[in-house]
């Protein structure tokens, strides 16, 4: 799934969703071994995890499998593609007997998402002038900045590409990428204006 949202450049950012993380509950309790047992693209060690790994080929996807009947799905791009994983759940688990009567409610709990804002970043110069920035180059090349609204983490990569993490909804997505734009486009002209009254200064000759 690919989203294009204007950005304060007059250019399109396009940003593609990479991993929806969703969950929804089945009102069904489901017996894991049973499942485990009988169904050859599971995952199940109790030990080490009290959920059941189902593997879904097409869209290519792994759930997470509660014995409470909760889900949580994994992999997918778009709501209907998570729609289309929980009804091959439920297949899948009427085959052992367990039959859901309710219409589950999907609640996305993050988005992933990926793209660029077309422009080439000073990743130190940008830490020091955005708030809420982590940027450590010897660990990881990517700055992170964290927008407090919406409530959104991004990677900044020095080649303006980015990952979004976070978000919600299309809405939420839509709105963190703009406010993106704007608040980098703003440090950079701040940074500009500190470069050209440093040189009007003379600072640069020392």
């Amino acid at each position: 799934m690919t989203v294009a949202k204007k950005s304060s450049s007059k250019k399109d950012t396009i940003l593609k969703i990479q991993n929806i993380v969703a969950t929804t509950s089945l009102e069904k309790e489901v017996s894991l071994t049973t499942l485990a047992r009988t169904q050859p693209n599971t995952e199940y060690n109790p030990d080490t995890f009290p959920g059941l790994v189902l593997r879904i080929k097409k869209p290519k996807s792994a759930v997470l499998v509660f014995s409470s009947g909760n889900l949580v799905c994994t992999g997918t791009k778009s709501i209907v593609q998570v729609r289309d994983v929980v009804q091959q759940v439920i297949k899948q688990l009427k085959k052992i007997g367990v039959h859901v009567v309710v219409k589950p409610k999907i609640t996305v709990q993050n988005i992933v998402a990926s793209g660029a804002i077309n422009l080439n970043l000073n990743l130190n110069t940008l830490a020091l002038e955005l708030e809420n920035t982590e940027y450590e180059p010897e660990q990881f090349p990517g700055l992170v900045y964290k927008l407090e609204y919406p409530t959104a983490t991004f990677l900044l990569f020095s080649n303006g590409k980015l990952v979004c993490t976070g978000t919600k909804n299309k809405a939420q997505l839509d709105d963190s990428i703009v406010q993106l734009n704007k608040n980098v486009r703003a440090a950079l002209r701040r940074i500009k204006e500190i470069e050209k009254k440093r040189k009007e200064s003379g600072e640069d000759d020392f």
